[in-house]
């Protein structure tokens, strides 16, 4: 290659290099963005730095009873396979996963699998795991125990929690007498 070929090649790199900031300078000449003084879209709490966050309503859910009378224990075991078992294993003595082994939760204690390192939330929570209990905590662990280190959105549907919690009474050596 002679040197009138690299001169040609340094020449057209310069002249891009120069038509790129000529073209840039037009361009922020020609167009001058506007800050808005408001939001064009209003999303609830953006906007108001200022203003401190609303506190998230508690849902009033209907009582889980007569759901659990009409609740299937294999449609929830399939919704558990389907939901829960990625982090949770079910079988009586099972290990912990992500989360802990759910054999027997049913009217055990909110910490029931010894060795599980829970988050200060579940700790902090007394009682048992009522059938209403795991109702709240299925809807929406984070609204149940805030600061729960779970990290699932949550059951919508009160026919489907019903049948997870038949599911996990059933699993179970001594489950609880379903509600009539």
């Amino acid at each position: 290659m002679d040197s009138m070929e690299v001169n040609k090649a340094a020449a057209a790199v310069l002249v891009a290099g120069i038509v790129f900031m000529v073209a840039s300078l037009i361009s922020d000449n020609l167009v001058k963005p506007v800050e808005l003084k408001t939001s064009a879209i209003k999303i609830e709490g953006v906007g108001a730095p200022a203003a401190a966050p609303a506190a998230a309503k508690p849902v009033a859910l209907p009582p889980i009873g007569p759901f659990l009378a009409k609740a299937s224990a294999a449609a929830g075991e399939a919704d558990v396979k389907k939901l829960c078992a990625a982090c949770h294993t079910f079988n009586e003595g099972g290990h912990a996963g992500v989360g802990p082994n759910l054999y027997g939760v049913v009217g055990g204690p909110h910490a029931h699998m010894q060795g599980f390192n829970y988050s200060d939330a579940i700790k902090g929570k007394k009682g048992d795991w009522t059938f209403d209990a795991l109702n709240e905590w299925l809807h929406s662990p984070s609204t149940y125990a805030p600061g729960t280190r779970m990290g699932f959105a949550g059951i919508s549907s009160e026919k489907e929690r019903a049948d997870v919690i038949a599911y996990l009474n059933s699993n179970s050596a001594k489950p609880l007498p379903l509600p009539k």
